[in-house]
C-alpha cells in the first residue's frame, strides 16, 4: 500500500507541476508556456539586423505588392489597385501592431473580461450600456453600404488576417503571452469598433448630470452667472466677424424647464483640461516659400504602442502618407501631392440624457407623447475567464439604451444619471471611412468640402491647406438642430419636442476660407462667435491655446517649417499673463518661511514659461489648481449631489474683476474669508506640499520632475512603458503635455510643387518590446524635433532611406 501512495505521489508531482506551470493564476503568466524557449517570450526578441528583402506569397491580393521600409520601418506601400493597397496595409499594420489592435477592439466591445477575468467586469458591462457595439454595429451598415468603404474594409480585414493565420504560436505577440491568450480572425466590425472608440475617447463627455444638480441646488440665475453660455475671454476658430453666407433653418422652440433629476453618491468633478490638440495653416502670403504650410499636433492620451501607425499608401488614383489607426484603412491626417489635412476636437453637444418614465418595475414600457411605448431589450452576453458567463440585460427606448437602472460604483459612470436613456451621435449609422477615402485623393479645395459632408463622428475641425494657396477651416461633423442649451441639462423624456429635431445642413458647418489674417487655427475653443445661428454647445476647452497661437501666428511673416516646429513646443502660458500679477500682489511676505519666502522671489521673476527647468511654473501650477478648490469647493461638494466647479475662464473673471464675490467665503467656517486669504493659503499649501514631496527647494521642483511625463504600456504592463522624460509644456500651453498625455503626432507640412512633410510621434512603428522600432522616436519627439518624412514616388525612388523590402505576390 505504501509503495503504491509513493506511486501515486509521483504520478501526481508532474501532473500538477504541469498544470500549475501551465496555467495562467491572477495577473501571472503561466510560467512554463512564458519560458520556454521555443514558444515563450525569448522568441519576442529581435535582432538588430534587418532582413533586407523578403518575398510572400498570400491567397486573397489581385496583383503584386511592393512595401518598402525606411529606417524607422515605416511601410510605403506601392500597390496596382484600391483593394490591395488596403489589403497590404491591413498586413503590414498587423504585423507591426496585432495585439494593439486586438486589446483596443476588445476594450471597445466590452470584452476584457475573456483576457483578464472578472475584475475587469464592471467595464465590460459600461462599454456594453454605453451603446459601444450597437453604434459599430450601425455604422458598419453605413460603411458597407457604400461600394468604396466596403471595398477598403473588406481588404484591410482580409488583409490582417492573412497575417494572423502566418503566425505560429512562438511568433505571437508577448503580449499574448503574459496575458494567456489567443487573437482571433478579425471582422469587419472591429473596424468600425475602433472609429467607436475614437469617439468615445472625444465625445463621450456629459456634463447635464452636473448642470442639473447645479440648477436644482442653486437656480437658473447661479447657472447663468456662473455656468455662461459664452466665455468672457476667447479667440474664437472661426475667425470674429465672419459673415455666415446662408439663410439658416428655424431653430425648434425651447420647451419648459425640465427639474427633476436623480442623483448619485459620487463626488463632485472638478473641471479637468481634457482632450485636446492644435491645427493651423499659413497661407503662401505668409511663409518664406510663398505656399501654405500646414501643422497638426492631436493630444491625446499617449501609449506604447503610439496610438497611430505612420504609413504611406500608393496606387492608381492615391499617393498619401501620414498616421492611420491601428484598426482601420486609410490615412486620418496627412498630405499627398496637392493638399494636406489635420484634425482637433470640436467637443460638439452629440450626447444627451432623457430621464425615462418607466410603467413600472418591468421595464416593459415608458411614457412617451402622450402613450406608453414599449421598450426593447438587448442581451450582452460578458464572457468571463475562470468564470461563469454574464448575461447583461439592456434596455433601450428610442433615445437609446437605458444605462443604468440602479446607482453604480463604477468610477467611469460618475457622470451617468440612473433612469435615463442616452442620445448619442456615436449610435448613428455613419461612413466616416468615405471621408478619408477621398481626403487622401483630394486634390483642392472642392475634393475637401465633398469629403467632409460624409463625416459623423466625433466632431472634428478639419484643417486644409493646397498647393493651389487655398486654407480653410472647418468645425465639421453631423450635428444635431437643437435650441440654445438643448442638452445643458437632463431632458424630459417624455416629451417628443425634447427630441432631437433634424440636423444642421453640412454646408453650413463653421467654416472659413482664406480669411484675410492669412492663417487658420484651433485649439478646442470655441468653433464661432455669438452670432452663429446654430447650437454646437455651451461649453467648449479654455481659449488660452488658441490665443497663444493666434498671436503668433499674427506676427509672423515668411514663416518656414522650422518656425513652425517651433512653435509646436511654445511653452508660454496665457493663464499665467492674464492672473499671475493679480495674485501676487495678495500675498503677505511676512506671514511666509523661508522657503515660501524663497518661492515667492522665484515665481515673481517667472517668464509664465512652462520650461522643464522652472521651478516657478512648479508652484504656479500647485497654486492656482489649490485657489481654484479654495474658491469653489465647499459650495459644490456635497454629498448625494453629484456637481462640477465653474470653468476656469470664470474662475479667472471672479478673481480679475469680482474680488468680493459670495463665492469667495467659505461657508464651511465660522469667520468670512477674503479673496486674499485665499490666495495666501493656496500659495502656502503649493509650497508646503512641493516641499513634502520633493525636499527643500531646487533642482527637484523643477517643472519636469514635478510633471513626471512617461509613456506607459497600452495595458500598463510594468516595464513596457517608457522611461520619465523631462520635458517642458503644460495642458494650457501650445505644448500641451502633461503627465502622459499631450501631442500623441506632430505634423508639419509645406505645400508646393512636391511637398515636405516632417512628423514624429512618441514611440515607434513598432508593438514588440524586444524590437529596437518600438520606442526609438521617443527622444526626437521629448525634444520638439521632427523627422522628415521620406514621401516616395515609386518603389524605386532613391531619396528614400530604404532598408527593407517586403514585395506580396498573389497566389
Amino acid at each position: 500500500m505504501i509503495n503504491k501512495i509513493k506511486a501515486f505521489i509521483c504520478v501526481l508531482i508532474p501532473v500538477v507541476l504541469a498544470y500549475t506551470l501551465n496555467t495562467k493564476f491572477g495577473d501571472l503568466p503561466p510560467t512554463l508556456k512564458f519560458l520556454n524557449p521555443f514558444t515563450g517570450f525569448w522568441q519576442n526578441a529581435e535582432s538588430t539586423s534587418v532582413k533586407t528583402n523578403r518575398k510572400i506569397t498570400l491567397k486573397g491580393t489581385h496583383q503584386n505588392v511592393d512595401i518598402a521600409f525606411d529606417d524607422r520601418m515605416i511601410p510605403h506601400v506601392f500597390a496596382q489597385n484600391d483593394y490591395d493597397v488596403y489589403f497590404a496595409q491591413g498586413y503590414v499594420t498587423a504585423m507591426h501592431r496585432l495585439w494593439q489592435m486586438d486589446f483596443q477592439t476588445r476594450f471597445a466591445a466590452g470584452r476584457i473580461s475573456e483576457v483578464v477575468g472578472k475584475k475587469a467586469i464592471e467595464l465590460d458591462k459600461y462599454q456594453r450600456r454605453m451603446g459601444m457595439v450597437f453604434g459599430a454595429e450601425n455604422s458598419l451598415e453605413g460603411m458597407m453600404a457604400d461600394p468604396k468603404s466596403k471595398e477598403m474594409i473588406l481588404a484591410y480585414t482580409a488583409g490582417i488576417n492573412a497575417y494572423i493565420h502566418s503566425l505560429s504560436r512562438s511568433q505571437l505577440p508577448i503580449e499574448y503571452k503574459i496575458l494567456d491568450f489567443k487573437p482571433e480572425d478579425w471582422t469587419p466590425v472591429k473596424c468600425a469598433l475602433l472609429l467607436k472608440q475614437m469617439s468615445a475617447v472625444l465625445a463621450m463627455g456629459s456634463d447635464e448630470f452636473y448642470m442639473t444638480n447645479i440648477r436644482n441646488k442653486f437656480g437658473n440665475d447661479v447657472v447663468k452667472d456662473l455656468f455662461p453660455d459664452y466665455p468672457f475671454k476667447e479667440d474664437p476658430i472661426i475667425p470674429v466677424g465672419t459673415k455666415w453666407d446662408f439663410k439658416p433653418l428655424p431653430v425648434p422652440a425651447e420647451p419648459p424647464v425640465f427639474t427633476d433629476s436623480r442623483t448619485a453618491n459620487i463626488k463632485t468633478k472638478q473641471k479637468e483640461e481634457g482632450i485636446g490638440s492644435n491645427n493651423w495653416a499659413l497661407s503662401g502670403a505668409k511663409t518664406a516659400s510663398g505656399y501654405p504650410i500646414l501643422a497638426n499636433d492631436p493630444h491625446l492620451d499617449l501609449t506604447l504602442p503610439s496610438i497611430w501607425y505612420q504609413i504611406q499608401l500608393h496606387a492608381p488614383g492615391i499617393n498619401a502618407y501620414g498616421v492611420s489607426l491601428p484598426g482601420a484603412p486609410g490615412i486620418i491626417i496627412g498630405f499627398n501631392k496637392d493638399i494636406a489635412w489635420g484634425v482637433t476636437n470640436v467637443a460638439a453637444d452629440v450626447l444627451d440624457f432623457y430621464q425615462v418614465k418607466f410603467k413600472d418595475d418591468t421595464h416593459k414600457s415608458y411614457w412617451y407623447n402622450n402613450a406608453w411605448k414599449n421598450t426593447s431589450n438587448r442581451l450582452e452576453k460578458i464572457v468571463v475567464r475562470g468564470e461563469k458567463n454574464i448575461t447583461d440585460t439592456v434596455v433601450y427606448t428610442h433615445h437609446g439604451p437605458v444605462v443604468y437602472l440602479q446607482k453604480t460604483n463604477f468610477s467611469k459612470a460618475g457622470n451617468i444619471p440612473v433612469g435615463n436613456a442616452l442620445r448619442w451621435i456615436a449610435h448613428e449609422k455613419s461612413n466616416e471611412l468615405k471621408t478619408f477615402y477621398l481626403l487622401n485623393r483630394g486634390k483642392n479645395y472642392s475634393d475637401y468640402r465633398k469629403a467632409l459632408t460624409f463625416f459623423t463622428a466625433p466632431a472634428q475641425n478639419f484643417v486644409f491647406a493646397s498647393a493651389d494657396n487655398d486654407i480653410a477651416i472647418t468645425a465639421n461633423g453631423k450635428f444635431p438642430l437643437k435650441w440654445k442649451d438643448q442638452g445643458k441639462f437632463i431632458l424630459d423624456g417624455t416629451a417628443a419636442s425634447n427630441d432631437w429635431q433634424g440636423w444642421i445642413p453640412a454646408a453650413e458647418n463653421p467654416t472659413v476660407k482664406n480669411p484675410p489674417r492669412n492663417f487658420v487655427s484651433s485649439a478646442n475653443q470655441s468653433s464661432t462667435d455669438p452670432s452663429y445661428p446654430y447650437y454646437i454647445n455651451w461649453e467648449f476647452s479654455p481659449y488660452e491655446r488658441g490665443k497663444r497661437i493666434n498671436d503668433r501666428l499674427a506676427a509672423m511673416h515668411n514663416a518656414t517649417a522650422d518656425s513652425i516646429i517651433n512653435m509646436q513646443t511654445d511653452n508660454y502660458s496665457i493663464h499665467a499673463q492674464n492672473i499671475l500679477p493679480a495674485i501676487l500682489v495678495m500675498v503677505d511676505h511676512n506671514k511666509l518661511n523661508a522657503t515660501q519666502k524663497e518661492a515667492l522671489r522665484i515665481i515673481s521673476s517667472w517668464n509664465k514659461h512652462y520650461d522643464a527647468k522652472s521651478l516657478a511654473a512648479s508652484i504656479f501650477d500647485l497654486w492656482t489648481k489649490r485657489l481654484q478648490f479654495n474658491i469653489w469647493d465647499d459650495e459644490f461638494t456635497i454629498s448625494n449631489i453629484p456637481m462640477r466647479y465653474p470653468s476656469r475662464d470664470r474662475t479667472v473673471q471672479l478673481i480679475l474683476h469680482e474680488p468680493n464675490a459670495k463665492w469667495i467665503d467659505n461657508v464651511n467656517t465660522p469667520v468670512k474669508e477674503s479673496l486674499t486669504d485665499l490666495v495666501n493659503e493656496a500659495f502656502k499649501y503649493s509650497c508646503d506640499s512641493l516641499e513634502r514631496k520633493f525636499g527643500p527647494i531646487g533642482k527637484h521642483w523643477e517643472w519636469g520632475n514635478f510633471k513626471h511625463t512617461n509613456v506607459p504600456h497600452l495595458a500598463k504592463i510594468p516595464g513596457f512603458g517608457s522611461k520619465t522624460l523631462i520635458t517642458g509644456g503644460g495642458k494650457m500651453t501650445i505644448n500641451a503635455l502633461n503627465e502622459s498625455n499631450g501631442p500623441s503626432w506632430r505634423m508639419v507640412i509645406e505645400l508646393g510643387k512636391m511637398p515636405k512633410g516632417h512628423g514624429v510621434f512618441p514611440g515607434g512603428q513598432s508593438g514588440n518590446p524586444g524590437s529596437i522600432f518600438y520606442d526609438n522616436m521617443i527622444d526626437t519627439w521629448a525634444n520638439g524635433k521632427l523627422y522628415d518624412l521620406f514621401f516616395m514616388q515609386s518603389a524605386d525612388d532613391s531619396n528614400a532611406k530604404i532598408i527593407s523590402r517586403l514585395k506580396i505576390s498573389k497566389k
